[in-house]
């Protein structure tokens, strides 16, 4: 009976850490620096890979995807800061990747107060596992 409480148990907890969000993401527009601001927090021993990768070894590159929208003009393409760049275990090859945070920002000219709605696709790994893909859809509203 005690052994089939700690087996229920560990099962619990592990799938309780596994199904838990590596990446928290919060959105906004900047009307100072007229960007939307996409920032990342990134669980503990787990990275996010940078926009530009080593396309041959595998890992899929974050992106983001914005909806037409004929109120806003991109400028430019998403902006990210310096990553960091090792070797990972996981495609045996020099990548570059995000740990802890990280915010990217991506230059508009507003013509009038809208919103704008698009994906981010990213994928995150530790020292020895990934995690699949994933979709994350956002809304950010723009006041002129």
């Amino acid at each position: 009976m005690l052994k089939t409480f700690f087996l229920i148990l560990f099962v619990s907890i592990s799938i309780l850490s596994f199904s838990q969000e590596k990446v928290t993401w919060s959105y906004h527009y900047d009307l100072n620096t007229q960007e939307i601001v996409l920032d990342a927090e990134i669980a503990d021993g787990w990275h996010l890979y940078s926009q530009v990768i080593n396309e041959g070894i595998g890992p899929v590159p974050t992106s983001f995807t914005y909806n037409e929208n004929t109120a806003i003009k991109l400028i430019g393409k998403t902006i990210e800061p310096e990553s960091i760049r090792e070797y990972d275990e996981n495609f045996e090859g020099e990548l570059n990747f995000f740990k802890e945070k990280v915010s990217f920002r991506q230059k508009i000219d507003v013509l009038s107060s809208t919103s704008i709605k698009g994906v981010i696709t990213y994928m995150t790994c530790n020292d020895t596992m990934c995690l699949p893909p994933k979709d994350v859809e956002f809304v950010i509203a723009i006041n002129k």
